[in-house]
């Protein structure tokens, strides 16, 4: 279990050096808004166009990635059942709360697990991209729609070519799919700049606990309660049921795909949410307690299943 200790250990240091900055004013009061900005629009593009550039997309056709698309839709599914019959918030609010609930941190924490306690990295490579390539640019098009009061048909045909994270994936999934090698002089400046966005978007989720406290009244609480149980337990057993039931998953192929159900809310969703200021506290809460539920369930199942 020392490779889930030492990835939540990186993350927790890194949110922690946000959270001082935050308490001690560093960057002003605007700092985490503006560090959410340059993530979305510049360093995230850049990390998504490396990352995806070298992917074996074939990973796409695995029996993992169908147990992860299954485990998130249903998640995420129930999220909005609950939110129709109990919470009645608005959409933007909604796919918050839907993507805490199923969208998992398949690269700050993914790739570690992957690699430490599943043996190799390609097993997270499925769920990175079904994200990537799916789950992001639907959420990206809802909130960018209902944010602004108003849906078209115009607006929903446009948004590909108006968010930059979209655009960022598809020019990374058309070099690898040509086949193209480009320069190392122009890849590797897309290189350094995609190295920043993991530390800014934890930073500014540091900065943005400072002078907060999870489920105050007022913020969601049970939207939160919802997503994070949902997340922290029902995901992992909904992969389960699929993976051993539906496709007759067994041993370490099973553990992976329930492993990966159970990673915690990624920091994503708190980038989405304060891009388009909708669902801050929500998306926060949500991130900051599957994270810390994350590693004694990564423990069960190991114990269980392993």
């Amino acid at each position: 279990m020392a490779g889930v200790l030492t990835g939540f250990a990186i993350i927790a240091f890194v949110i922690l050096v946000g959270y001082i900055a935050g308490r001690f004013g560093v960057g002003g009061p605007s700092a985490p808004f503006v560090l959410n900005r340059i993530a979305f629009f510049i360093t995230n593009p850049a990390l998504l166009f490396v990352t995806l550039a070298h992917a074996d997309l074939r990973v796409v056709f695995s029996t993992q990635l169908l147990v992860a698309a299954i485990a998130a839709v249903v998640t995420a599914g129930l999220f909005l059942v609950l939110s129709r019959l109990f919470f009645r918030r608005p959409a933007p609010e909604t796919t918050i709360g839907a993507l805490g609930a199923g969208y998992v941190n398949a690269n700050n924490i993914g790739i570690p697990v992957a690699v430490y306690v599943l043996g190799s990295a390609s097993f997270v490579a499925p769920v990175l991209l079904l994200q990537l390539i799916v789950f992001a640019p639907i959420a990206l098009t809802v909130l960018d729609v209902t944010s602004r009061g108003a849906v078209s048909v115009w607006s929903i045909v446009t948004q590909p070519v108006r968010n930059p994270m979209i655009i960022a994936s598809v020019l990374g999934i058309l070099v690898d799919v040509s086949g193209l090698h480009l320069p190392d002089a122009l890849y590797q400046p897309f290189e350094l700049i995609g190295g920043a966005a993991v530390p800014l978007v934890l930073m500014a989720f540091g900065m943005s606990l400072h002078g907060s406290r999870p489920l105050q009244a007022g913020n969601g609480r049970i939207e939160i309660v919802s997503a994070v149980a949902l997340k922290a337990v029902g995901m992992p057993l909904i992969a389960y049921l699929a993976a051993r039931f539906a496709f007759g998953l067994e041993g370490h192929a099973l553990f992976a795909a329930v492993a990966l159900a159970a990673l915690p809310t990624a920091q994503n969703v708190y980038n989405f949410a304060a891009r388009y200021e909708r669902g801050v506290p929500v998306a926060r809460d949500i991130v900051l307690l599957t994270t810390l539920f994350a590693v004694p369930a990564l423990l069960v199942i190991a114990a269980l299943l392993a």
